[in-house]
């Protein structure tokens, strides 16, 4: 550089002064040239730089929404702000619950290059409890000083000396219908009974087409002389022959019957209860007689003329024999449906407040408004509403397919179980035999339970949702009965709403059993029966029918109509959106 300038200052003294702003204008426009090449690398790779960092950021906020979704999903522990760390960088993830609805955003960091996704997730539809008790067509019976702290509603009667705090509703069957029929004219057979030991009744096996409740059976009789009055009724099957278990009975008036045979119409036999029967199983019409020699009953037959079953002749709860000749079968019309609700001798509602719904209400008392269409007392009935009609239970046989899934999955133990002791934990399990947890055990249960046996619960013991539950409910479906007695106690995760339903699938007159406290537990029998006695309490119960017994109590929580019961611990999540927002 030195010897440049004094080249310059020599040549500027001889005068070159065009030659030195050539070279000066000549350097000027190399470094622009230069310039104008390296500038744009330089922004290129900048932006690529920012490019890489960003995509990290992103990636990083995609790792901080998959990690709090993996963890919800699986229940597992999870605070409301979560930071994780890599190479220095950072995810900072966010969640906020509102009403069932998880709202999850993480800020991902690289450099200060910031990205944001968001994930929200809404609560898995589970199962909703809509009322204290529920139940199917068999009906819900209360005994003096029970108690229902909320509604109850039936798709049977609601009967007995009981009070229901909430609103009462019996809801009609399905209309009437004329199932089953056979015969018609002229019969070209007659079949006797009534008249010896060995022909005292006459039966007559049949199948509904559908599951539903047995209203009235119509008949095709005629008699001889004077007999005595009949004994119509449904009995099971036993063996190919009518069994000894009545399901419905109905009386029928000698009177009513003619020495020829009816000209202008059938003789109807309504049944005094209205048990629902089910399609494609054998049950047999048993016309009970007393015997005379002189005095008896003839009905009309047909031969083979009934595919869906065959009469018999004998006496009921003892040998039963083919009809001479064999293969004959008696004219009937056997009626379903038609069964209008009935609310009797209850107290519904309370403070002004609680209605009760039927087309039928005697003898009871109503805080606010009696809606029918009959009574026996008053005030009169509010007939501005139609009779209520059936609903559903709210547990499908699917989801009970899925929850036995579920604890299947968890592995299975054969054989009979015992639990006894303190610190117990149990699920998802499928037991292969009966369950007892007695002698003061203390049972969390931390998934799923299956027993296809029976349960017994009982001598203080202590079942407990784990804490992983949180505000989700657990379920234990049972094949067989459930018994729960003697100062079992249930409660649920420590977190509010949180509760443990036991389940049966049993058609047992005993599915479940509670007596003497329970606490925190649903009781659940679609297809049998659930007794309460001795003072016991639970949250919620369903069930064909149900019996609560003097002084039994149920304290309905009005969360359960938002309850949880979905797969896995955590209730289930469904993705609502996922997506960058920054």
């Amino acid at each position: 550089m030195k010897n440049f300038l004094h080249n310059l200052k020599k040549v500027k003294r001889n005068g070159g002064q065009a030659l030195i702003i050539s070279v000066i204008f000549f350097l000027f426009i190399s470094l622009a040239i230069v310039t104008g090449l390296v500038s744009p690398t330089i922004r290129h790779f900048k932006i690529a730089n920012d490019l890489i960092l960003s995509k990290q950021s992103f990636l990083l906020s995609e790792s901080g929404i998959e990690d709090a979704y993996y963890r919800l999903k699986n229940a597992m522990t999870i605070d409301d702000t979560t930071i994780i760390t890599l190479n220095g960088n950072t995810a900072t993830t966010s969640i906020v619950d509102a009403g069932g609805e998880q709202t999850i955003s993480t800020v991902g960091d690289t450099s200060n290059r910031e990205r944001t996704n968001e994930l929200v997730l809404t609560a898995g539809v589970g199962v909703s409890f809509s009322y204290g008790v529920q139940v199917g067509t068999g009906g819900f019976t209360m005994g003096n000083n029970s108690q229902v702290n909320g509604s109850v509603y039936s798709n049977g009667p609601i009967t007995g000396s009981g009070a229901i705090t909430g609103s009462a509703t019996s809801a009609n069957s399905s209309a009437l219908t004329a199932d089953q029929t056979n015969g018609s004219g002229i019969p070209a057979y007659d079949v006797t009974f009534g008249n010896a030991n060995g022909t005292q009744d006459f039966a007559q096996s049949f199948q509904l087409s559908a599951n539903a409740q047995v209203n009235k059976v119509e008949l095709y009789l005629k008699k001889v002389s004077t007999p005595g009055n009949l004994t119509v009724r449904i009995v099971n099957n036993s063996g190919s022959n009518p069994g000894t278990t009545t399901l419905a009975s109905g009386a029928l008036s000698a009177s009513l019957v003619s020495t020829n045979y009816p000209a202008a119409g059938w003789i109807s036999v309504p049944f005094s209860t209205n048990p629902e029967l089910t399609a494609g199983t054998t049950y047999w019409i048993v016309i009970d007689s007393a015997t005379n020699a002189t005095r008896y009953y003839i009905t009309g037959a047909n031969s083979n003329g009934y595919a869906s079953g065959t009469g018999k002749i004998g006496q009921q709860g003892g040998t039963w024999n083919n009809t001479t000749p064999s293969g004959l079968d008696g004219f009937f019309k056997l009626y379903t449906g038609g069964v209008n609700g009935l609310i009797s001798g209850m107290t519904v509602g309370s403070g002004g407040v609680g209605n009760a719904y039927a087309n039928t209400i005697n003898s009871t008392s109503v805080a606010g408004t009696k809606y029918c269409q009959t009574t026996n007392n008053s005030p009169a009935c509010n007939t501005s509403l139609a009779d209520p009609a059936q609903i559903a239970m709210p547990i499908s046989d699917q989801n009970i397919l899925d929850w036995k899934d579920e604890a299947a999955a968890g592995g299975t133990t054969s054989g009979n179980v015992t639990l006894s002791g303190s610190n117990l934990s149990l699920g998802p399990r499928k037991i292969t035999g009966n369950l007892s947890v007695s002698n003061n055990a203390h049972l969390t249960v931390t998934g799923t339970i299956w027993v296809q046996g029976n349960v017994d619960i009982s001598n203080n013991a202590y079942v407990a949702l784990s804490s992983s539950y949180g505000t989700s409910e657990g379920v234990m479906i049972v094949d067989g009965t459930v018994n729960i007695g003697n100062n079992a106690n249930f409660t649920g995760s420590g977190s509010t709403g949180s509760y443990l339903m036991v389940l049966s699938t049993s058609t047992s007159t005993s599915a479940i059993t509670l007596s003497n406290n329970a606490g925190a537990v649903i009781l659940y029998a679609a297809n049998g029966t659930v007794n309460l006695s001795n003072n016991a309490s639970a949250k919620a119960l369903n069930g064909k029918y149900i019996s609560l017994g003097n002084n039994s109590t149920v304290i309905y929580d009005s969360g359960l109509v938002n309850s949880n019961f979905v797969n896995g611990p955590s209730g289930g999540w469904t993705v609502n959106s996922w997506k960058e927002i920054k």
